[in-house]
């Protein structure tokens, strides 16, 4: 049975498509952390759960959605770079499509057109209010901060919050329409690492026995 190897540029997408999920866990996670245990409100009674410890400290899981939160950011823009061309192909059906009034794509492919759009604008919206949170912490020595940017720090975070849901549903659907896809590259790409290594392994021994 004839082995498939995966091309370099496979090998390459899946390498960014795991680095997104992974990233894209970590940050998920943290995020649900602080939708069910929000900051405020503890001194005031409001929020009788905010001194509780869930395996890391609030402060780690504050690092934790920071910077896998960047990671995403990071791999999610070289992704949409990647695939550029299929965005504007894409992009440019579903606009004449619209126009034309016509059936050009199928069910499935508005669908799945609509779900990568979701994804995008959530994703875009989610990323924006990220880094508005890095780059303005949320107190200094004089107390909270809120310069104000096109809107109250309480609307941003309302953005960054509700935002980052509907990206979290998106995101499962996206994965689930693309699964047998992961699985085959998943399984091709595991499949030549092991490969690699037995040839390794035996060079290897071919080197010590001679």
């Amino acid at each position: 049975m004839k082995r498939t190897t995966p091309s370099l540029q496979t090998r390459m997408n899946w390498l960014i498509d795991a680095v997104v999920f992974s990233s894209g866990l970590l940050a998920i996670l943290s995020g649900i952390y602080f939708l069910f245990l929000p900051a405020g409100g503890y001194q005031g009674g409001r929020n009788p759960m905010y001194g509780v410890t869930i395996l890391f400290t609030r402060h780690t899981w504050d690092d934790w959605h920071t910077w896998t939160g960047v990671a995403m950011i990071a791999a999610i823009v070289i992704h949409f770079a990647i695939h550029w061309r299929w965005v504007v192909t894409m992009s440019k059906s579903v606009v004449n499509a619209i126009l034309t009034k016509g059936d050009h794509l199928s069910k499935g492919s508005k669908f799945n057109v609509a779900i990568d759009v979701t994804v995008a604008i959530s994703f875009l919206l989610t990323a924006i209010s990220g880094i508005y949170f890095l780059f303005v912490p949320a107190s200094s020595g004089r107390g909270t901060l809120d310069p104000g940017l096109i809107f109250t720090r309480t609307v941003w975070d309302l953005i960054h919050t509700w935002a980052g849901v509907i990206l979290i549903g998106a995101a499962i659907i996206h994965f689930a329409i693309h699964w047998r896809w992961v699985v085959k590259v998943t399984s091709m790409v595991i499949s030549s690492l092991r490969a690699r290594g037995n040839a390794v392994e035996r060079q290897q021994l071919g080197v010590s026995e001679a």
